[in-house]
């Protein structure tokens, strides 16, 4: 299987290479378009910030090509949030795949939301039943609300979607490959998709 993990000089893309690795799958890191759609599967991985990251990828044009994927497309914590159509991080606009906005958590406990926490309401194609109220784990300081697309939730301040997905677009907002036997049970659903 063919699958590639866009390259924007992200941090934690070696995490997710080792954790695609021990699922036998050995993923190319690319930002050249041809070699993304030419991918069976294609990963968006995430840390970093979205006003930064929007601009790298306007520059390489991959704005315009991510949207415009047809393979499955895994959004991963900021990977998602870019997914969306706005982020109230650096007031960015995002690639619209998913029309929801990204909030700032208000910080009624400690922001940024660091650690593992439970998913529940779980949908579609990413989750089985055996992982409602699993641990997955969560790094981040904005949050897409529940809406439509939402096929997992999480509650950290207030109820958020802990996953999305419309058409041939999955997201998290957990990191997969740092959850364990669980994220590595979602990635391999994301694989067989």
């Amino acid at each position: 299987m063919n699958v590639v993990i866009i390259d924007y000089n992200a941090g934690n893309v070696q995490s997710l290479k080792f954790a695609l690795e021990r699922l036998d799958i050995k993923a190319k890191l690319s930002d050249k378009p041809e070699i993304i759609k030419a991918a069976d599967k294609v990963i968006f991985p995430g840390v970093g910030e979205a006003s930064t990251t929007m601009r790298y990828l306007q520059a390489k044009k991959l704005d315009k090509l991510i949207p415009s994927l047809k393979q499955p497309v895994l959004g991963i914590c900021l990977g998602m949030q870019l997914l969306c159509a706005f982020s109230e991080e650096g007031d960015t606009t995002c690639l619209n795949v998913f029309p929801q906005e990204v909030r700032r958590f208000k910080p009624k406990l400690k922001v940024p939301h660091i650690g593992w926490n439970t998913i529940s309401d779980l949908k579609k194609d990413l989750f089985t039943e055996k992982l409602e109220q699993q641990y997955v784990y969560f790094v981040h300081s904005f949050y897409v609300e529940k809406g439509n697309y939402t096929t997992a939730t999480c509650d950290y301040i207030t109820p958020f979607s802990a996953a999305l997905q419309k058409d041939n677009f999955y997201a998290t907002q957990f990191h997969p490959e740092k959850s364990g036997s669980i994220g590595a049970s979602i990635l391999e659903n994301f694989l067989n998709v």
